[in-house]
């Protein structure tokens, strides 16, 4: 068995009960099953399988138990925990007042993309694979990363700080 984290994208407190997304899981055979804060974030055992194959699983089981799904991108604890230890931030200059972020892309992005972005302090540093590493400093006008972001990369994604996600790798 492996352990997975399952990001799933617009999950609220107020769309999506953590029970009911933990039963969907386990309904679906996967075993260990926990999630991670109020946001749809799910981590749980599986027999060892593509990613894109443990998503549709998932997603296949919520609209059969809540009769609707959320994107689904799944990631390896292993795979989190190596990108965790590289630190891809590392070499940036990010102030402790800046939040740090992480997209997961469905695919890879087909066009290299010119960085670093920034846009009304929200910058894109840099994209590894299916993942981009942002950071933006918080202000009164609403997340702007989220626009620079689905504006570069189309909406097939979703994003965790950088403290979810090392919180879901140590769940």
């Amino acid at each position: 068995m492996s352990r997975y984290v399952a990001f799933l994208r617009g999950v609220s407190p107020l769309n999506a009960k953590m029970p009911e997304l933990k039963r969907c899981f386990e309904s679906a055979g996967f075993t260990n099953v926990r999630t991670v804060l109020g946001s749809g974030n799910v981590v749980f055992d599986t027999r060892a399988s593509s990613e894109k194959a443990i998503a549709r699983k998932a997603e296949r089981a919520m609209d059969e138990k809540l009769g609707r799904t959320f994107l689904t991108l799944v990631r390896s604890v292993d795979a989190l925990r190596e990108m965790i230890e590289s630190d891809p931030y590392a070499r940036y200059d990010v102030p402790p007042t800046t939040k740090r972020v992480v997209t997961f892309l469905s695919d890879e992005p087909k066009t290299r993309v010119k960085l670093p972005i920034e846009m009304d302090g929200a910058r894109i540093l840099a994209v590894k694979g299916c993942e981009v590493f942002s950071a933006y400093t918080p202000n009164p006008r609403a997340p702007v990363f989220m626009g620079l972001i689905e504006k570069t990369f189309g909406r097939n994604v979703t994003t965790r700080t950088w403290e979810t996600v090392k919180k879901c790798v140590a769940a």
